[in-house]
């Protein structure tokens, strides 16, 4: 369960993964993604990926929304916006989906779009059924 409610502007929380999608550094697959969560205390964290010769050692925006999270003392994600190029919506990779899980719970709010405008929303629950997380390790291990 989250201890913030959601933010009350999508339109704003992507605008601000629009932006930091503007940052990206995307020379060798030009797929330019930004990314902004809100945390727990509503502060907003943006991240663009930034990818590196040496595949696979680039970072998802994702990754790089939270490590901005984690860097400013917050813990907990409440939501996500993720902003991508084409016109339809860019979800995460299946590693950062378990990055969401780390720092989120079923219930995380996770906002795809694209730079066409496209939208969907869903829970990470929907994105990573069954997910395996922190509370598993707390518990002893999976049921």
């Amino acid at each position: 369960m989250h201890d913030a409610p959601p933010t009350n502007d999508i339109d704003a929380l992507f605008a601000r993964a629009a932006e930091a999608r503007q940052h990206a550094y995307a020379p060798y697959s030009g797929f330019a993604v930004g990314a902004a969560l809100v945390d727990r205390d509503g502060r907003v964290h943006a991240g663009c990926n930034v990818e590196n010769a040496a595949y696979p050692s680039g970072t998802c925006a994702e990754q790089s929304a939270i490590s901005a999270m984690i860097a400013a003392g917050g813990r907990r994600i409440v939501e996500i916006a993720i902003v991508g190029p084409g016109h339809s919506p860019v979800t995460p990779c299946g590693a950062c989906r378990q990055r969401l899980r780390e720092f989120g719970d079923a219930d995380t709010r996770i906002h795809a779009g694209s730079e066409g405008g496209a939208r969907r929303s869903f829970t990470l629950a929907e994105l990573l059924p069954e997910a395996f997380g922190p509370d598993h390790l707390a518990a002893g291990g999976p049921p």
